[in-house]
């Protein structure tokens, strides 16, 4: 199974422990699915986990270390289509990457423009939580 996890996912698995996103990240690092990424993402994963307001809820070297087992055992996609989907153009390389990647599942708590989409060609767009049962 091939997955998308948007950033907002990595981040909460990153600050809050046993919550979906923690305990989808944890199946990742089991080997449960295939995780898909970019160089898009890993560079937006640096720049917001550097967020002032995030960075009393973070460990920089937790994210350090998460950002190269990501980089090192994901699949990361380095060029994507260019696509104009979702309401919000910020959230067009997280859909570039389920097409690119060809994605069963992208997992988002974005519900006002990536979950509303519900998928994009053959990509299911989830909650953490509805992806737990897929799992």
């Amino acid at each position: 199974m091939r997955v998308v996890l948007d950033t907002g996912i990595l981040m909460a698995a990153l600050i809050t422990r046993k919550t979906p996103p923690d305990l989808i990240y944890q199946a990742w690092r089991k080997k449960k699915f295939e995780l898909i990424m970019s160089e898009w993402q890993l560079s937006e994963f640096c720049r917001v986990s550097r967020y002032p307001k995030l960075r009393k809820y973070l460990v920089p070297s937790e994210a350090g270390n998460m950002i190269n087992g990501l980089r090192y055992q994901a699949h990361v996609l380095t060029d994507l289509p260019a696509l104009e989907i979702s309401p919000d153009p910020a959230d067009n390389p997280v859909l570039a990457m389920a097409v690119a990647g060809e994605a069963d599942f992208l997992v988002s708590g974005d519900k006002y423009d990536l979950l509303a989409l519900k998928n994009i060609e053959k990509t299911k767009i989830v909650t953490a939580r509805k992806f737990l049962t897929k799992l």
